[in-house]
């Protein structure tokens, strides 16, 4: 790496703060916050060069990661912070953090796909219709059903690889 630190960061922002921002903003719903979360991803990613090596592929997947943690973190702080309060503890059960941000970050996957696929997936996945009755429904043979949930599922599972989601 010969370059700088400043060029280095300087072109590590270039390349996917926007991406990164647009991101985050979903998540968040807060453009200012979205800032202050791109921010902090990138100042660790500047701490951490060992993700940036070339090597080791596109560095996207690490900075989807920690952003997502980072609004994570971001929203227990100020949930807990709510629940110190007298009378404003959640019932047990009640905290499905976790799985809203995984179906705001799968459903901007899915928006990443096109609309053949998404509507297949949609069918046979969201609604749970069978191949049959979803080719039905979408006026397609039932094989096309097969091969565009395949490669649906397929598209999507890089998608997600790209906003740092791993098994």
């Amino acid at each position: 790496m010969a370059q700088t630190d400043s060029e280095l960061m300087r072109a590590l922002h270039d390349e996917h703060a926007g991406a990164l921002w647009a991101f985050v903003v979903r998540l968040t719903g807060d453009r200012m916050q979205a800032q202050d979360i791109v921010q902090e991803t990138l100042l660790r990613a500047w701490k951490h060069p060992e993700v940036l090596d070339p090597s080791r592929g596109s560095p996207r997947g690490w900075l989807y990661t920690v952003a997502r943690r980072l609004v994570v973190d971001d929203w227990r702080t100020k949930r807990s912070r709510v629940e110190s309060l007298p009378g404003t503890l959640p019932e047990r059960g009640q905290d499905d953090t976790d799985q809203m941000l995984q179906s705001w970050v799968v459903a901007d996957a899915l928006r990443q796909l096109s609309l053949d696929h998404r509507a297949v997936l949609v069918e046979c996945y969201f609604r749970g219709r069978s191949v049959a009755d979803a080719a039905r429904v979408l006026g397609i043979p039932e094989g096309t059903v097969k091969s565009r949930a395949h490669y649906a599922l397929l598209r999507l599972r890089v998608a997600l690889q790209e906003m740092g989601v791993s098994r």
